[in-house]
C-alpha cells in the first residue's frame, strides 16, 4: 500500500512543479514563495484549530492533530528550516532553469536519500533496486551533456548549483521525515511544519526583500500561485501516510515520487514549448526505468 501512496504523491508532486514554474517566470521568487507557505497553512490551520476545541470531531480520522508539547515541536521547527532552506534554493533554480532540466534533476536526487537511508536505517536493496539507482545515476550524467545545448553548463552554472544545494537538503529533509514517521503522528508533522515555516517567512519576507523589492523582479500575482501550495499539500500528505506504514521504505518512497518528473517533462514541451526535447527524451525514460525496477524490486 505504501508503494502506491508513493506514486499517487508522485502525480501531485508534478502538477506542482508546473505550476510552481508558470508562477515563477518573470516574477520574484520569494513573495511566490511566502505566499505557497501561506496557502498551505490555510489549508492545515482548521483541523488545529477543530483538534483543539472539538476533538471529538475529528479523533479517530485521518485529520486529527494530536496534542503535543516543546519536545514535540522542536524537532517540527528544525524540519521547517530544512524544508525552506531547500525550497528557496529550488525555487530561484526552478526560475532562471527550464522545467525540462529541472524535472530530470530533481529525479535524482534520491540517490543522495538511499545513501543516507543505508548509512542511517540501515535499509538494503535488492538486485532490481540496485538496477534502478544506477539507471537513474546515469540518466544524470546524460542529462548534463544534453543541457549543454541550451548553453547550461553544470559545473559553471549558479543556479545549477542552487538546484543540487536544494537537493542536498531535500535529501536531508527526506531522511528526517522517516525520523518523525517513526515517532511522531503524520498530521502533526505537516500541519504545524506549514505553520512554523510561515512564521519563517514572514521574517525572510520582511527583512530581505520588501527592503529590496524595488531593486529586483517585481511581484505580480498569477492565478497558478494557489495551486501550487494545493497539490504540494496533498502530495505531502499522502506522502507521509507512506511513511507511516512500518514496512515502508524512504529510499524507495523518496525515488518512487521523483516520477513526478513524467507530468512536468510532458507540460513543459506542450506548454511552455522548451528545446532539445529529442535527447532530454532519452534522460526521461532512463529516469522512467529506474522507476521500474523499484517497483519491480519491491513487488517480486
Amino acid at each position: 500500500m505504501w508503494l502506491i501512496l508513493a506514486f499517487c504523491s508522485a502525480a501531485l508532486l508534478g502538477f506542482y512543479d508546473v505550476f510552481k514554474k508558470k508562477s515563477l517566470s518573470d516574477n520574484a521568487v520569494l513573495p511566490v514563495l511566502g505566499l505557497n507557505t501561506l496557502f498551505s497553512s490555510v489549508i492545515f490551520l482548521p483541523f488545529i484549530l477543530i483538534s483543539i476545541w472539538r476533538p471529538e470531531a475529528l479523533q479517530g480520522s485521518l485529520f486529527f492533530v494530536p496534542a503535543a508539547g516543546w519536545e514535540v515541536h522542536r524537532w517540527i521547527i528544525l524540519k521547517a528550516f530544512i524544508v525552506l532552506s531547500s525550497w528557496i534554493f529550488g525555487y530561484f533554480g526552478m526560475k532562471h532553469l527550464p522545467i525540462t532540466i529541472v524535472g530530470p534533476i530533481n529525479a535524482t536526487r534520491p540517490v543522495m536519500t538511499l545513501i543516507g537511508a543505508m548509512l542511517v536505517f540501515g535499509e538494503r536493496l535488492n538486485v532490481w533496486q540496485w538496477a534502478g539507482v544506477l539507471t537513474a545515476i546515469c540518466s544524470f550524467f546524460l542529462l548534463g551533456r544534453s543541457s549543454k545545448k541550451e548553453g547550461v553548463n553544470f559545473r559553471d552554472n549558479r543556479w545549477i548549483w542552487s538546484l543540487i544545494a536544494a537537493a542536498v537538503l531535500g535529501s536531508v529533509s527526506g531522511l528526517y521525515d522517516k525520523f518523525l514517521m517513526k515517532q511522531f503522528d503524520h498530521m502533526l508533522v505537516q500541519s504545524w511544519f506549514n505553520l512554523y515555516q510561515l512564521v519563517l517567512m514572514g521574517g525572510l519576507l520582511f527583512f530581505l526583500w520588501w527592503p529590496r523589492r524595488k531593486k529586483t523582479t517585481p511581484f505580480r500575482w498569477k492565478c497558478s500561485i494557489p495551486f501550487i501550495s494545493l497539490f504540494l499539500c496533498a502530495a505531502d500528505f499522502v506522502y507521509y501516510l507512506a511513511l507511516s506504514e512500518p514496512d515502508s521504505m524512504i529510499s524507495i518512497v523518496s525515488m518512487v515520487r521523483r516520477s513526478s518528473v513524467l507530468v512536468s517533462f510532458l507540460v513543459g514541451a506542450i506548454v511552455f514549448k522548451e528545446k532539445n526535447l529529442r535527447s532530454k527524451a532519452v534522460d526521461l525514460v532512463l529516469v522512467l526505468a529506474s522507476m521500474v525496477f523499484l517497483y519491480l524490486g519491491n513487488v517480486l
